[in-house]
């Protein structure tokens, strides 16, 4: 796993003269997280969604009832459409992500098939996912489009959608050059998976049931 520094950063932190201080003061820190996150795995439980972000446990509430459909409408769509083709393996809401420093609970993601192969039946941490998606909410916008995007992009996830399911939209990124292309996609629009090959579906699927199962039975037909 690579991932992408930000030399501005770096380079800010090098012009200091403190900076042996500056990065002496940054390890200890780090040293101190590092001991809270093996905590966090030892605490954590499978009845709450939880996630770890720069040293702070984060609980999250439960859901609107858009939120969950939206989840489980494309969730329904990635999971059987990997299963036919036989891509890899599709995780929902409560598989753990573990990236460099911190810890995510994506609401879906998916493996392609040469990494999900190693999996095991009893595993609770897995690598970065090939493609994420969130459900945007009150409570998580900020952090779905701030430290998650950042940390996924630097982690090389291909593609994250960030889905509205008050606003029914799509916001599709691509990774290119490292760097996140975004798309809005609204529920008048298809939208096309890179990371899914040949995944292709109405975004008014996501939010509508009867489309959902019309897409889903489309899909099935694919083999």
């Amino acid at each position: 796993m690579t991932v992408h520094l930000n030399k501005k950063l770096v380079d800010e932190i090098l012009k200091s003269p403190q900076a042996p201080v500056v990065l002496q003061e940054v390890q200890l820190a780090l040293d101190e997280e590092k001991q809270r996150r093996e905590t966090f795995y030892n605490d954590i439980s499978e009845q709450e969604k939880v996630e770890f972000i720069n040293g702070e446990v984060i609980i999250h509430s439960p859901v609107a009832n858009r939120h969950g459909k939206a989840v489980r409408n494309l969730s329904s769509l990635i999971h059987n459409y990997v299963a036919i083709k036989k891509l890899g393996y599709t995780g929902i809401e409560k598989i753990l992500i573990r990236l460099t420093r911190n810890d995510y609970e994506p609401d879906i993601c998916f493996f392609k098939l040469e990494k999900s192969r190693e999996f095991k039946e009893d595993q609770c941490l897995f690598p970065t996912p090939d493609f994420i998606v969130e459900v945007l909410s009150k409570g998580t916008e900020k952090r779905d489009r701030g430290i998650k995007f950042k940390d996924y992009e630097a982690h090389g996830v291909k593609e994250y959608w960030m889905i509205n399911a008050e606003k029914q939209t799509v916001e599709q990124c691509i990774l290119e050059n490292n760097i996140y292309r975004s798309a809005i996609k609204t529920n008048l629009d298809t939208i096309s998976s890179i990371a899914l090959l040949g995944f292709e579906i109405p975004v008014k699927a996501i939010f509508d049931d009867i489309v959902n199962v019309e897409t889903l039975m489309k899909l099935l037909a694919k083999r």
